[in-house]
């Protein structure tokens, strides 16, 4: 009875799975696919990323703005900074350079005021000179406002736009420190006249 049984040959069923692949096309098309596919898959995770080297620190900018002085700050000068307007609001977005500087899709915005283009979801600098937005309908100028909130939330702020004959403000780190401890001293003074009228 032992004899009756047949042996199983070792590899028997690696061979058969081999032979079905082998005698369907469509089979091999599958086995090359997976294999194309894991080696896609394998090289993805084994690949160097690319070094990219940090963009230098600029000096941070506060001052207002005309127009044709914004104009110079589209990326091609030599510190490569990239300044826009929106609503009458100047930002900083050098660290955006990737999607206002040269080459990037918002380019045309970049030394520009972007309040129209941002408001008629048009990539183009509108007009050469000042633009008050007084035309603009109440839902492209809720457009605009939105637009400014994320330029406020992402971008550091540097000043106004000015209108034509508007006096620009005088920025100054030293009057800015002067005034917050003026201010603080104000309130000291003023909580101690509080206390010292409290005690007459």
């Amino acid at each position: 009875m032992a004899e009756d049984t047949p042996v199983p040959e070792s590899g028997g069923f690696l061979t058969n799975i081999v032979l079905e692949i082998v005698q369907s096309p469509l089979n091999i098309a599958l086995l090359i696919a997976i294999a194309f596919l894991a080696f896609k898959i394998l090289k993805r995770t084994h690949a160097v990323p690319a070094y990219h080297p940090p963009e230098p620190q600029l000096p941070k900018l506060r001052k207002d703005f005309t127009i044709e002085e914004l104009k110079k700050f589209d990326g091609t000068q030599e510190d490569g900074r990239v300044l826009v307007a929106v609503n009458g609001n100047v930002y900083d977005v050098t660290k955006g350079k990737r999607f206002y500087g040269p080459g990037g899709p918002y380019s045309a915005f970049a030394g520009c005021d972007a309040s129209r283009g941002l408001a008629t979801f048009s990539v183009a600098c509108k007009t050469d000179g000042y633009d008050d937005l007084s035309d603009l309908n109440s839902m492209e100028m809720e457009s605009v406002r939105e637009w400014e909130a994320q330029f406020k939330e992402k971008y550091e702020y540097v000043g106004r736009l000015l209108r034509p004959g508007e006096e620009p403000t005088n920025y100054s780190d030293d009057e800015e420190e002067e005034e917050s401890s003026s201010a603080g001293n104000a309130t000291v003074a003023g909580e101690g006249g509080g206390d010292k009228k409290k005690n007459e």
